[in-house]
């Protein structure tokens, strides 16, 4: 079936009932940028050429579309006032003066690529040759009135009373009919809504759902046999409680609840691009993070040593370390040449945007280009915080002394001399020589030592510090006014006082006291949601990077007030709010729903939550329990990244193939997931096919995928079938030849329970026609091994 003709069919009905709206797009996308606004020819002759001749004409084919009182101003393109042609739209100006080959206004006229207007026909050539005339006179225009300014007042005094710019306010717990149920103020939240939808909420899990649940919550592991049979056994009245604490006391914790955090900042170990150079001592970060949230350390205090730790704690190797979270975005090397203009651009926009996705929760990015089309959040705004960064640079700090630098200098110079010698040769070889050459220098880095340990940090140099400037269209060659740091306006003088002057030795702890003052509206708010939405699987507000107007409105608006209060009142502590949740009722439900019609009619997302939703593992949580279950997990922590084996030819398309140095010990191998070395440029295969990020960009919630490939890692794939090899040994070594024990055993360490009589018959039935290891395997691929409920 041909599909072309209705794409133009629908096409065309979209530009028959929207042209104006679509026009207006259209012609703010494909406008070129000012290289400069020239001076508009002041003279009498030129303003009386402009009322006669132009004016007439815009107020009669366009300001339809394109000025304040049309419906809708298309592309943001404003045409009644001087300012708004010379700003234009969303993406840069309709007139450039004196340069009529870069006013897309005229090739709209002429029906060059554009059309304007584009319900009337082309207007008559006499009409066009005036514009033409105007643009070279400098387009003078006695118009006064600022679009942007105009707008910005009016959102500016709406936005403010946006939910997500009031202040934080600690409700009052509401009332509820049922007052049984709650075991806690966050389900008289939850319930409220519940009953006011005419929903009741499911029955309570039982004990080995609910260990089992909050074991990967919590830790991203399953209970070993012996904890669940252990907590379900025992009937003390606290013993919820027991278990929460000793989770929050292990440092699983940290592994589990760090890289939720890891996701959110990009982290990665490269750089990206081309050529993804290993940052070095990148994993030092991640440690940090880990140690950080095993600590329960204070989340204000957290996020000022990763914006500032180079200023707040110079000396210190911790907040040198933290400081590394503002290396985590990707950067373009240009050749080796990291301070060319773009390259340096490009590095303050990945620091900038990331406090906007991940501390904020606003689309702040939006707005490097133009004004934001949804949030009040200006462009001067964006580079207003970019300035934040502008006097920070890159830096490594050795931790190796002297002697260390020169014995390490002493073997890896003969290789790099080896190497460079072979480069050279390289050059000068044709095609059918290069690939043995390649192969020599391969082997040549891969004997180099080991990098001398350091810390990958940025530091301020405020002889380098960059001009900060408003740049058009985002081009870093289009600067327009300069600017200094300060907030975001909607925020200035919400907390009834200035930041002050921040042009001093500590620009970003300035910018970290004011994303973490209480008084801050979205901080908090951001936080609390992400820890509720790592528990449900789904936020309060579902979209967690965007609180913004773009963004979904909050499901329960006063429990997530009351999770901001919860958290700002513990000291910003975390596992205080982790133990509110997870001991709630709302927590212990079902994932059954008590009516599964009723609950998918009123709400189809389970937002209200009426149940508990199941949610698949994440690659991390499924490759950490393969290892678990089969008995061959390495549980130590830290001490550097683990590269896994890969296929040759994935290894092949890096752009130095020495990037990617195995280790070879098999215990180091069995390390958690998150210690394996991210690398941008090569995912490993298991990891990236059950929907592991790129770190690319802020991850606020993991994606839940479901294809053929998936079954087929988890039937053909190594690490299932190395696994299925292990756990097969681990049964026989428990149960011996005795088959029933051998069943028993292997749903209790993968599905936490016992099997039922018919999956008992079965699976004996199945092990004496297969051998043990494929029974393994199929246990690995069973929904209930694969989904936490």
């Amino acid at each position: 079936m041909h599909r072309i003709p209705f794409v133009s069919a629908f096409l065309n009905l979209l530009v028959f009932k929207n042209y104006r709206y679509l026009y207006g797009v259209l012609a703010s996308l494909f406008f070129i940028p000012l290289t400069g606004i020239l001076q508009a020819d002041p003279s009498e002759d030129g303003l009386d050429f402009f009322e006669k001749r132009i004016r007439p004409i815009l107020v009669t084919h366009c300001y339809e579309c394109h000025a304040q009182e049309s419906k809708t101003i298309g592309g943001n393109l404003r045409l009644d006032t001087r300012e708004g042609v010379l700003l234009g739209g969303d993406t840069g100006p309709a007139v450039v003066p004196r340069n009529i080959g870069r006013s897309l206004l005229i090739s709209a006229l002429r029906h060059d690529g554009l059309e304007m207007p584009p319900d009337k026909g082309q207007l008559p050539e006499s009409v066009v040759q005036d514009f033409e005339k105007w643009v070279s006179m400098g387009a003078p225009d006695p118009r006064e009135g600022s679009p942007q300014g105009e707008r910005r007042t009016k959102d500016l005094e709406s936005a403010r009373d946006y939910w997500a710019f009031r202040p934080i306010r600690d409700p009052g717990i509401p009332r509820v009919l049922d007052t049984s149920w709650s075991a806690s103020a966050v389900d008289r939240f939850v319930l409220g809504k519940l009953e006011s939808a005419s929903l009741q909420p499911a029955e309570r899990a039982t004990k080995e759902d609910w260990c089992r649940r909050v074991f990967y919550d919590l830790h991203g592991l399953p209970p070993s046999t012996e904890q669940l049979q252990g907590f379900v056994q025992d009937d003390s009245p606290d013993i919820f409680e027991r278990l929460v604490d000793e989770l929050l006391s292990s440092p699983r914790y940290g592994e589990r609840w760090g890289q939720h955090w890891l996701d959110v900042v990009r982290f990665a170990e490269t750089e990206g691009f081309e050529y993804d150079r290993t940052i070095p001592g990148a994993w030092r970060y991640r440690d940090y993070v880990i140690r950080a949230f095993n600590a329960d350390k204070p989340f204000d205090l957290f996020v000022r040593e990763q914006i500032a730790g180079d200023e707040l704690q110079p000396a210190e190797i911790d907040g040198l370390i933290a400081a590394g979270f503002n290396r985590l975005g990707a950067v373009r090397r240009n050749a080796g040449n990291q301070e060319v203009a773009g390259s340096r651009n490009e590095v303050l926009t990945e620091r900038t945007d990331i406090i906007g996705s991940a501390l904020l929760g606003l689309t702040i990015g939006c707005a490097r280009c133009h004004y934001h089309k949804f949030d009040p959040i200006s462009q001067e705004d964006y580079y207003r915080l970019q300035a934040f960064f502008a006097a920070s640079h890159e830096s490594e700090i050795p931790l190796a002394d002297e002697k260390e630098r020169l014995e390490w200098n002493e073997r890896a110079d003969p290789i790099k001399a080896q190497v460079d010698a072979l480069k050279k040769e390289l050059e000068q070889q044709d095609a059918s020589e290069q690939e043995k050459t390649k192969k020599k220098i391969a082997n040549l880095e891969s004997q180099l030592p080991e990098p001398l340990p350091s810390i990958s940090t940025i530091r301020n140099e405020f002889d380098k510090e960059s001009p900060i400037h408003v740049l058009r269209r985002g081009d870093h060659a289009l600067p327009g006014d300069r600017v200094t740091a300060s907030p975001p306006e909607i925020f200035v003088g919400m907390f009834g006082e200035s930041l002050g002057d921040v042009r001093t030795t500590a620009p970003r702890t300035a910018l970290a006291r004011w994303l973490t003052d209480p008084r801050n509206p979205l901080t908090a708010r951001v936080l609390a949601n992400r820890v509720w939405q790592n528990h449900f699987g789904r936020g309060i507000v579902a979209t967690e990077n965007d609180f913004g107007v773009h963004g979904e409105h909050p499901s329960h608006p006063e429990l997530l007030d009351h999770l901001a209060t919860y958290l700002l009142k513990n000291n910003w502590q975390l596992k205080a709010l982790h133990r509110e949740i997870v001991l709630s009722r709302t927590y212990r439900q079902s994932s059954l729903a008590k009516s599964t019609g009723l609950s998918q009619a009123i709400d189809p997302k389970n937002a209200l939550l009426s149940y508990f939703s199941r949610r698949r593992l994440s690659s991390e949580e499924l490759r950490d329990s393969l290892l678990q279950v089969s008995g061959q997990l390495n549980s130590s922590w830290g001490a550097g990244s683990v590269i896994l084996p890969v296929h040759k030819d994935l290894v092949a398309q890096l752009y130095k193939p020495s990037q990617w140095l195995v280790d070879r010990e098999l215990g180091r191998q069995r390390k958690r997931s998150v210690y394996l070395f991210a690398k941008r440029n090569l995912r490993l295969p298991f990891m990236e096919v059950f929907d592991q990020p790129t770190a690319q960009t802020s991850c606020a919630r993991r994606l839940q995928s479901t294809h053929a490939p998936q079954a087929l890692e988890l039937l053909n794939g190594t690490i299932a079938n190395e696994m299925a090899d292990a756990f097969a040994d681990r049964l026989q070594s428990i149960a011996g030849e005795d088959i029933e024990m051998r069943v028993k055993s292997g749903f209790q360490a993968v599905l936490g329970r016992d099997p039922t009589v018919d999956e008992m018959l079965i699976s004996k039935g199945y092990l004496q026609q297969v051998p043990l290891r494929e029974f393994c395997l199929a246990l690995f691929n069973l929904n209930e091994f694969l989904y936490v409920r």
